[in-house]
């Protein structure tokens, strides 16, 4: 009788486990700086009627995508708000922003909106835990390099921080990705490009003032910066994980890739309360 009552017990869990599903919210935000709406993706826990505050995980597309890319490419990921009872917001961060505030075209200045202007329209209209070490940021490719740059630069607002095939070095890359439409040419603007990308960002660290997961394939072309970046937190002794395995540029990648950042952002989030 008692394995009967446990087993139907675990029968139940399990029928309560499947039949959450998250919720995913397509919102319209506005962006003074920019002076345009812009939308975004927010995922929330079946059981968020039910709850009084919730972490968040900003979740950044990478270049030439938008808002909905994880949710198109990576169908299923969305599990995890169920999972770790958290809240996954997918900024729009333009074509080929960067995530940067470009000083040259007032149409992109996705690092006052994802940072700022979103943050606070999140937490004004979800039911969210309002301190950075409830705030988590990670992405891909573009992405990738958006969360670390908006992470270092805005450290009051993120706790912890991740990447997955990150262009986290963008000076050996000077004519790809529209990056000359957002910076002007690296020939002719130096400073610009070695003051916005991220591996020149790191003396604004200490060590555990940013939580940090940063990950990429060995086939990356992105492989070799990522591994740079990895020598350079080793050199400045801030704590960090860092992961690689075989694997591309590509969405199987990151699909995987995703799964071990929230579960550390999840990690981090319960050692924080």
């Amino acid at each position: 009788m008692r394995i009967l009552r446990n087993t139907l017990l675990a029968f139940l869990l399990f029928l309560n486990l499947i039949s959450r599903a998250a919720v995913v919210d397509t919102v319209v935000t506005y962006s003074a700086v920019m002076k345009k709406n812009i939308k975004a993706a927010v995922i929330i826990p079946d059981n968020y009627k039910s709850q009084k505050a919730l972490p968040v995980v900003y979740l950044l597309h990478g270049y030439s995508d938008n808002y909905a890319g994880w949710l198109t490419k990576a169908k299923g990921f969305e599990k995890a708000a169920d999972q770790y009872n958290m809240i996954i917001v997918c900024p729009d961060g333009g074509f080929s922003s960067w995530y940067w505030d470009s000083p040259i075209d007032p149409n992109y200045q996705y690092e006052t909106y994802v940072s700022t202007e979103l943050v606070k329209w999140i937490d004004d209209n979800y039911k969210t835990i309002k301190d950075r070490k409830a705030r988590g940021i990670t992405g891909l490719s573009m992405g990738g390099h958006g969360a670390l740059y908006l992470a270092l630069k805005h450290q009051d607002v993120f706790g912890t921080a991740g990447s997955m095939s990150g262009g986290v070095d963008i000076r050996p890359f000077p004519n790809n990705w529209d990056m000359v439409k957002r910076l002007g040419k690296y020939a002719e603007q130096p400073e610009r490009w070695e003051k916005n990308t991220v591996i020149n960002l790191l003396h604004l660290l200490t060590p555990n003032s940013l939580a940090l997961i940063i990950d990429c394939g060995t086939e990356d072309f992105f492989y070799e910066v990522n591994e740079n970046l990895h020598k350079q937190l080793l050199y400045r002794n801030i704590p960090h994980d860092y992961l690689t395995r075989p694997g591309g540029h590509n969405w199987p990648y990151w699909y995987n890739a995703v799964q071990y950042q929230l579960l550390f952002m999840n990690n981090y989030f319960t050692k924080a309360k």
